[in-house]
């Protein structure tokens, strides 16, 4: 796995949105990314998954790619096929991307299953000294649960940088907009970014489309190299 960049802005918060539970994180991210102006600072090669990249809109989408916004130093990390048990090696990445950047936080966006049906709670865990006034409007802390994937690595190792993580409540694993609103509005009331999600709510559709494309050809895709590479053995 290498980190490859060709900015290195500093004093940066880096936000990051791995595919997970309902695919929160990658739909918030997907909507900052759109709502925000930004540039692609940065790729991630990864060998640990098949080499393919993804074509949208005559477009190529990277399994991980980074972003960087300038008017408010934020650098998101926007993953859409970050391979199978992964989470220690892509926090490390993280880490190693927060140091090369000097960075002054981390906020980890994630989905986690819902246990009440028809409802998107959003919960947060902090690492920080920062008092979450406004945050708690609109979430709770977690107090009880088990943490998976990346975040769950993140928050597991050793380091002074503080760690904001985010779980929205998604009901299915199938693509959750609505889950992914929720959270934005957390992520607003920590960053003061004043970033509406109402247009998310309306483009879920469009994202939640996008997001099946691209994952659907990448397993077709994954499936017609391991057939390929069954027929050369057998």
């Amino acid at each position: 796995m290498k980190l490859v960049l060709k900015k290195r802005p500093k004093g940066v918060t880096i936000v990051e949105g791995f595919p997970g539970f309902g695919l929160v994180g990658t739909i918030a991210l997907e909507f900052l990314l759109e709502q925000l102006d930004t540039v692609k600072i940065g790729t991630v090669e990864m060998n640990e998954v098949p080499a393919m990249v993804a074509i949208h809109n005559s477009k190529v989408i990277e399994p991980i790619s980074i972003h960087y916004n300038k008017k408010h130093n934020l650098v998101f990390v926007h993953a859409i096929n970050a391979g199978r048990d992964m989470g220690w090696a892509l926090a490390d990445l993280v880490l190693d991307l927060a140091s090369k950047l000097e960075a002054k936080q981390v906020i980890s966006l994630e989905g986690v299953g819902s246990s009440k049906p028809g409802k998107s709670r959003v919960f947060y865990y902090y690492t920080g000294k920062k008092q979450l006034k406004k945050v708690v409007e609109v979430a709770q802390p977690l107090k009880e649960g088990v943490i998976v994937g990346v975040t769950g690595a993140l928050l597991s190792k050793y380091t002074k940088l503080p760690i904001l993580a985010l779980f929205a409540e998604a009901q299915s694993q199938m693509p959750d907009s609505k889950g992914a609103a929720q959270i934005i509005r957390a992520f607003d009331m920590f960053t003061g970014l004043d970033i509406d999600p109402k247009p998310l709510e309306k483009q879920a559709q469009q994202f939640e489309e996008k997001l099946r494309t691209i994952k659907r050809q990448q397993d077709q895709t994954q499936k017609a190299v391991q057939k390929r590479d069954l027929s050369y053995v057998g």
